[in-house]
């Protein structure tokens, strides 16, 4: 409690950061969430498709976004000590990186196009998914560079132009998927696929702005400056032994609500569909969480490059603080407005009943995955991810899952049940990881 002022005072710089990463992170999310709101306008079919989609593109994108974390972490720490060949070498290997990573797993999600039977999926489903899932996992490739690249934008203090872009790429998705969905000015009505389209287009157009900036920008001059020291293996490696584990952190997690999915699956295209909306609006407000854990990991970085060991308590745990206020202010507005919020998804009154009964679960679990988040972009800016690795493991596959599939199958709670043992896998991480984190800070 000695420290109690301190953290108050860490509290100010930390939101400052964190402010455009949320915001960023929000227009990265509005995408989805306007795909879902106007795919949902067209059937609820096409919005199990869409569900469907983005649960296992899911699983892709935040493995690809795990194994690019080292280089916000790395350039923030070598910023810190005020290495700046470091810095510039870091974007050089992370791009290397993302290339190597989002053209793989686009490969992989191309051979599960094939296969999409196998996922025991409704068959309705099934039939209109192949080609905007195709679109969808195309799409991965401009979005891991634009992440890399945003990243290393922000280790060094430049957050409002990525901010800037994703908003601006909000508004062109949106424009798109009116063009494409319905076939305005003169244009074919794709439905689905017109939405897979739009997106595709938008992420491409949102890499290459960035790019040009920090291809023109003055403030980065002094690091584009710097001599270009070939690749190094020992940086590969680095980034390799810090993404492996927080790929693994983040896959756990994600796999857990893709496997949520499939499940939402073997109860019906309405229960499906249902996940969907719940989860668009609980994807939503973890945006605001996972922006601030990742200023709080760069500040973390930043602080261990300067030699400030005494500011990592307060960082991380005023960060905390921040992501209990904002939490609670959701669940809040799950609890009383769920019916509403669901019925801006669908018109289907049988998904929306279900939808709202799912935001109530929702609400009961936002301060823990506000919680478990901040704790795991903490860890990470201590470079420390192999036991919060182990850690998110137990906690939703060991936990989570089991518990879902049992209270969803064995006790009649239905899809209720599949959130309910997220929720109890989510506080679980979200106890152990600040635990884990209070225990390097001492």
């Amino acid at each position: 409690m000695e420290n109690f002022p301190e953290l108050l005072r860490q509290v100010r710089p930390t939101l400052a950061l964190a402010l455009p990463m949320i915001v960023g992170q929000v227009g990265q999310m509005l995408i989805g969430l306007t795909d879902s709101a106007m795919i949902g306008r067209v059937g609820t079919a096409p919005l199990a498709a869409s569900a469907f989609t983005h649960g296992v593109f899911g699983v892709f994108f935040i493995t690809g976004i795990g194994l690019l974390i080292p280089v916000g972490v790395y350039t923030a720490r070598d910023h810190g000590a005020g290495d700046l060949a470091g810095c510039a070498s870091w974007i050089r290997h992370g791009r290397m990186q993302a290339l190597v990573v989002s053209c793989g797993a686009f490969g992989i999600l191309a051979g599960l196009a094939t296969q999409l039977h196998r996922f025991g999926q409704p068959a309705e489903v099934v039939a209109i998914t192949p080609p905007y899932f195709l679109l969808i996992s195309a799409s991965l490739i401009p979005t891991l560079f634009f992440q890399v690249q945003r990243q290393f934008a922000e280790s060094l203090g430049h957050p409002w132009v990525p901010m800037t872009i994703m908003l601006g790429d909000v508004v062109l998705n949106a424009l798109l998927n009116w063009i494409f969905i319905w076939g305005h000015l003169g244009l074919p009505a794709l439905g689905l696929v017109g939405s897979g389209v739009a997106t595709l287009v938008a992420r491409s157009v949102a890499v290459a702005a960035l790019a040009l900036w920090l291809r023109q920008s003055a403030e980065l001059a002094p690091i584009r400056a710097m001599p270009n020291t070939g690749w190094e293996r020992s940086r590969f490696r680095a980034l390799r032994e810090m993404g492996l584990p927080a790929a693994g952190c983040l896959l756990f997690e994600s796999g857990a609500f893709a496997a949520a999915a499939l499940m939402m699956g073997w109860l019906g295209a309405p229960a499906l569909a249902a996940h969907q909306v719940a989860l668009s609006c609980a994807s939503f407000t973890f945006m605001f969480p996972l922006g601030l854990s990742m200023a709080v990991s760069l500040r973390l970085s930043r602080a261990v490059g300067a030699g400030r060991r005494d500011l990592l308590r307060p960082i991380g745990f005023g960060s905390l603080l921040l992501s209990t206020a904002l939490m609670a202010t959701f669940a809040t507005i799950f609890a009383l407005a769920g019916g509403t919020l669901a019925r801006g998804f669908s018109t289907d009154p049988v998904v929306t009943t279900l939808a709202a009964r799912l935001l109530l679960v929702a609400a009961i679990f936002q301060l823990f995955d506000g919680g478990q988040v901040v704790a795991a972009g903490a860890l990470r800016g201590l470079t420390d991810v192999k036991v919060p690795t182990l850690i998110t493991f137990t906690a939703y596959w060991l936990l989570a899952l089991p518990a879902g599939y049992f209270l969803a199958f064995h006790t009649g709670m239905g899809p209720t049940g599949v959130w309910a043992g997220l929720a109890a896998g989510l506080a679980c991480a979200a106890i152990m990881l600040w635990l884990r984190f209070r225990r390097l800070t001492a």
